[in-house]
């Protein structure tokens, strides 16, 4: 989840409709992937994997392969399946959608047994410019929410020659790790617990034990109003099987608190990080009921000089794409259009 969960998200996405039909899709493969291994058949068509950069990525590709591209990123701890009402709607419309597992999820997997499992945001964000490269993607659409919405931010505020447009739940997401040090109000404090739990070895043996059961509460809490059944749940709790998961998880919270170093190859992208750049490219950001006071979109607005236009959520908790399919698919649409 963010590193800011007591902050925005209320109100209506209104106007915006897909307005495309939602049928059976052809799932065809891809040619200039690295390679188009076929691994299983899941809601969101064939599971392929591709060499980029320092991983073997899992990932769905679906819609016309000439289509404009849209990368959709999940958060923790989601997975691709938050868009599996949200990508066919896409590709019906004629988008080329690419659903990526992050770094230590599903399929994904490092390349070598000597990378550091690190998942600092400049981590996570190279990590999509390498699949873009990987699949001959000059520049999509990036969407996401959670970590996801951070990663796609990241890669806006980078490289935004390969982004054409954002669309970000919770706005701007970018960790700047001084400013995670200083202490919050007590509230909002406590909507940080599990970090703290992270920060210890009883968390991380915590998390290793219980990671289904800890995923399960924290959709409960994030999101109240949605209601979930068990297949729902298990399907995206399969990703959290990958070998790398835990440490990936771990280190993601340790670092954005200061308590876990990232790698010197990341230097640079995160020194500009660090100094909360602004996102110029277009952009669309959503609020929800997750966070709170925030959810109108003030407090970052300003972090967004193109054209920008803020959505706000009524009765929608924080797995947007999932519990609000069509209106993040309409805020896509919608963004691709700026």
């Amino acid at each position: 989840m963010t590193e800011q969960p007591n902050r925005t998200r209320r109100s209506f996405l209104q106007g915006v409709a897909v307005t495309a039909a939602v049928g059976e899709l052809a799932f065809a493969s891809r040619s200039g992937a690295n390679s188009a291994l076929q691994i299983s058949r899941e809601p969101l068509g064939v599971i392929r994997q591709v060499k980029a950069g320092l991983l073997d990525v899992g990932y769905a590709d679906i819609g016309p392969a000439d289509g404009q591209a849209v990368i959709l990123l999940h958060g923790w701890p989601y997975d691709i399946h938050s868009y599996v009402d949200v990508a066919p709607r896409l590709a019906a419309a004629g988008f080329r959608v690419i659903v990526p597992y992050l770094r230590g999820y599903g399929s994904t997997r490092f390349l070598s047994t000597e990378t550091s499992r690190n998942a600092q945001q400049a981590a996570t964000g190279t990590d999509i410019v390498d699949l873009m490269s990987a699949l001959g993607v000059d520049k999509a659409v990036l969407a996401g929410f959670d970590w996801g919405a951070r990663t796609a931010a990241v890669v806006a505020a980078l490289w935004p020659e390969r982004c054409k447009a954002l669309v970000s739940v919770s706005g701007y997401l970018i960790t700047n790790i001084e400013f995670n040090k200083q202490p919050l109000p007590p509230a909002a404090e406590l909507g940080w617990w599990y970090q703290y739990y992270f920060a210890t070895e009883r968390g991380r043996a915590g998390y290793e034990k219980n990671r289904r059961e800890f995923a399960k509460l924290i959709w409960k809490i994030a999101s109240p109003k949605w209601a979930f059944d068990d297949a729902t749940f298990e399907r995206s709790a399969a990703a959290f099987d990958n070998p790398d998961h835990v440490s990936i998880v771990i280190h993601n919270y340790r670092w954005r608190l200061g308590l876990a170093p990232g790698e010197s190859r990341y230097d640079e992208s995160e020194s500009k990080l660090q100094q909360a750049p602004a996102i110029e490219v277009p952009a669309l950001t959503i609020g929800s009921d997750f966070d709170g006071a925030a959810a109108d979109g003030k407090t970052y607005a300003a972090k967004f000089t193109g054209k920008h236009t803020h959505k706000v959520l009524a009765g929608i908790g924080h797995n947007v794409p999932q519990e609000a399919p069509e209106a993040f698919a309409a805020a896509v649409i919608e963004a691709s259009g700026y």
